[in-house]
């Protein structure tokens, strides 16, 4: 007779950077991002939707690009930067007393460009890294990066039109304050 015996999980100590915080959090090798975001970080404003990364619920950003948490292990993002939507008010959540909306969050809110609200956080992490690489996107350009994440409510054109807002107001922000003199 065979005797089963199982082995204790191979676990590593990771020291992940996440929202500008440094985090320890001892986890089995094969965890994805998004489950040590959510179940350990406790920051569960990264959405689990396919688990296949097709959907984008689960968009964040590390070292500045867009990326799947649900497809990358959390011992790939040791020693990257790691932005979850979170990260966009400053922590704490837009709507916690002395909190703010980041200008895309408002945008997104005067375009109406969530409705079920899912998939908004992949959204917003997705936009949020093609507008720091490029900041004045067309029309086209932004159709189709947001056609990288699903929504079923809204028919993208409000999207298009927040992140399409809120990049002309950041050019605009940006050329008020002009050369110093």
């Amino acid at each position: 007779m065979s005797q089963i015996t199982h082995e204790p999980p191979d676990r590593q100590l990771l020291t992940l950077e996440v929202n500008g915080e440094a985090h320890e959090v001892l986890v089995e090798s094969r965890r994805t991002l998004v489950d040590v975001l959510r179940h350990d970080l406790g920051l569960t404003g990264t959405h689990v939707g396919c688990e296949h990364g097709i959907c984008g619920a689960c968009t964040v950003l590390i070292d500045g690009a867009p990326a799947r948490a649900c497809l990358t292990f959390a011992a790939q993002a040791e020693g990257s930067a790691v932005e979850t939507v979170e990260s966009l008010d400053g922590g704490g959540g837009g709507s916690a007393p002395g909190r703010r909306l980041s200008d895309l969050q408002q945008a997104f809110t005067e375009h109406h460009a969530l409705q079920c609200g899912f998939c908004t956080p992949g959204f917003l992490m997705l936009a949020e890294g093609h507008l720091a690489e490029q900041p004045a996107p067309s029309r086209e350009e932004i159709r189709e990066v947001v056609a990288a994440n699903l929504c079923r409510c809204t028919g993208y054109q409000t999207i298009v039109d927040a992140i399409e807002d809120c990049a002309a107001r950041r050019r605009a922000a940006t050329s008020e304050e002009g050369p110093c003199n």
